[in-house]
């Protein structure tokens, strides 16, 4: 993140080039428009792994905490707006005995 015109690079390409639906591109922008800051910095971002509302959670979230690091002012509403907190969720193991985390092996009664 750095000062700038309000340019969002992710993984080499503009933001809503890379997150084709519109829900996803209100999602980045989201602590921007919490602060007030739209169009005051610049973001360049690489993301990896999971799909692409995940990256777009997470790109929110790295945003929220790149912009606190930027000026502490911005606690009260980013933490009201909830872009502080972490989804807890993670994936569930796979459990012995079982094709994947929840699915059993069909019951076959003869």
């Amino acid at each position: 993140m750095s000062p700038g015109t309000g340019d969002i690079v992710v993984n080499k390409q503009a933001y809503d080039k890379y997150f084709g639906r519109q829900a996803l591109q209100l999602v980045v922008q989201q602590p921007f428009k919490v602060t007030g800051t739209v169009g005051r910095f610049d973001i360049k971002a690489v993301l990896d792994g999971g799909g692409l509302s995940g990256q777009a959670g997470a790109l929110k979230h790295g945003i929220a905490r790149a912009l606190l690091s930027m000026n502490p002012d911005y606690r009260k509403p980013l933490r009201k707006a909830g872009l502080l907190t972490r989804d807890p969720r993670v994936k569930e193991r796979k459990k012995y005995g079982h094709k994947k985390a929840r699915k059993r092996f069909q019951y076959s009664k003869r």
